[in-house]
C-alpha cells in the first residue's frame, strides 16, 4: 500500500524560476489517480507508479501543462515520510529539481 495518497505542496526549480503547485494523489482500488493545481490551471496526473526503495518509495508520472509554457513533463521522486525529492524532465530540456512537502494525508 502507498503512502502516497494526499495534498503535496510541490516547488520545481525551472531555468525559468521557481514553479509551485498543489498535488493530490487519491487512491481509488489498484490504482493511484492525481491533479495538480499550477498557475490558472488543473491537470490531470497521469500514469502514476510507484516502488518500494531503500528508506522510502519511488513516485514516476506524467502531466502535461499549458503555462506558463506547453510542456509534457516527466516527474521522479522518492517520497520519504512527508517530503518528497527528484527531478522533473520536460523532453530535451535540462532536468529541474523538484521538492515538496505533504500538506496533508488522504483519509481514504
Amino acid at each position: 500500500m502507498s503512502t502516497l495518497p494526499g495534498t503535496w505542496a510541490l516547488t520545481m526549480r525551472t531555468p525559468i524560476g521557481s514553479i509551485r503547485a498543489d498535488l493530490t494523489f487519491i487512491a481509488g482500488g489498484e490504482a493511484l489517480r492525481g491533479t495538480a493545481i499550477g498557475t490558472d490551471e488543473t491537470v490531470e496526473l497521469l500514469d502514476i507508479a510507484t516502488s518500494a526503495v531503500d528508506g522510502g518509495e519511488r513516485v514516476t508520472w506524467r502531466q502535461s501543462i499549458t503555462k506558463p509554457l506547453r510542456l509534457h513533463l516527466d516527474f521522479d521522486v522518492v517520497v520519504t515520510g512527508d517530503t518528497m525529492t527528484g527531478h522533473s524532465r520536460a523532453g530535451r530540456l535540462p532536468r529541474s529539481s523538484v521538492s515538496g512537502t505533504r500538506v496533508a494525508r488522504s483519509t481514504r
